[in-house]
């Protein structure tokens, strides 16, 4: 048995020359398998470029823009046609591909219009959420040369551009001051102003005051004119040094006035220890500082 074993072996070197078979080289077979592996990933990038250009296909189609606009808000300065005219057409792409931000500055970018919410709805539809301002103060830049009657401060203290003549308010007061300082002087006008109410009911009159201009200078020196027609001269500081000094000047104003039953027509509050006065009809070489005390000083008892 052993040896039939042995012959068959030895008859098939005799057909092969005598040479026995080997393995395929280590590098041929590295071969094989990189082509294999580069055309599998060939494929892949070949069948993702695919499913890009149909998706990018399907977002660009017809069938997905945007059908409807949506405003949830309540218009009382603008109106939809405006809205339609000025944020439209600015808009751009379909419901998948809008810039959500982009659309918003598109329906900020509308007069009156103060903050705007942009949100997707399926299918097609965007929902906007409008917020319009609410003028409270016309401004004036001191930083510019050129006026412009255009520009109003909002009742979060911003300024924003809108025309003037939409106001039903005809008696909204004028910021004067620097660039950026309108919320600063927004802060300051609502206490002053009730501050400064009862300086009307002054000799005689029936109204309280009401302010019509409040200016802050560059170096940061505040001023105000009343309706009444008295200029005041508030001087530096915080907003509740102001705000002190003008509640002690107001407290004390009728006695000051008192004499005279005039009316102010100009105070200067920056004096150090009390205020210089000019009166309608009282003619003086110059204003005298008066001293802020509850009392009239008493005259003095003669020496015996």
């Amino acid at each position: 048995m052993a040896a039939a074993t042995v012959a068959h072996t030895t008859g098939w070197s005799a057909m092969l020359g005598g040479r026995r078979l080997s393995k395929p080289p280590a590098a041929a077979s590295w071969d094989v398998r990189l082509m294999q592996t580069a055309t599998r990933w060939t494929l892949v990038l070949a069948a993702l470029t695919v499913v890009a250009l149909v998706f990018t296909w399907l977002l660009r189609h017809g069938s997905f823009a945007i059908q409807r606009i949506r405003l949830d808000a309540e218009l009382h300065r603008t109106s939809v046609a405006t809205i339609r005219a000025n944020a439209l057409p600015r808009l751009e792409g379909n419901f998948f591909t809008l810039d959500l931000q982009a659309a918003r500055r598109a329906f900020e970018s509308v007069p009156w219009v103060r903050q705007a919410e942009v949100q997707r709805h399926w299918p097609g539809q965007l929902r906007v959420r409008l917020t319009e301002h609410k003028a409270v103060a016309l401004w004036e830049s001191t930083d510019s040369r050129e006026r412009r009657d255009d520009r109003l401060v909002g009742q979060d203290g911003s300024v924003f551009q809108a025309n003037p003549g939409d106001v039903e308010d005809d008696n909204l007061p004028v910021f004067r001051g620097p660039d950026g300082a309108s919320a600063q002087m927004w802060a300051l006008y609502r206490p002053l102003h009730d501050a400064l109410a009862p300086i009307g009911r002054l000799a005689g009159g029936s109204q309280q005051a009401s302010i019509r201009s409040l200016q802050l200078s560059s170096k940061g020196s505040w001023s105000a004119d009343l309706d009444t027609g008295a200029r005041l001269e508030l001087g530096r500081g915080t907003q509740a040094e102001v705000l002190a000094r003008t509640e002690s000047f107001v407290r004390t104003l009728p006695q000051a006035v008192a004499p005279f039953r005039r009316p102010v027509l100009y105070a200067d509050l920056r004096h150090a220890e009390g205020y210089a006065l000019r009166l309608a009809g009282v003619s003086t070489s110059g204003p005298a500082p008066v001293k802020p005390t509850a009392q009239a000083p008493r005259p003095a008892k003669p020496k015996p």
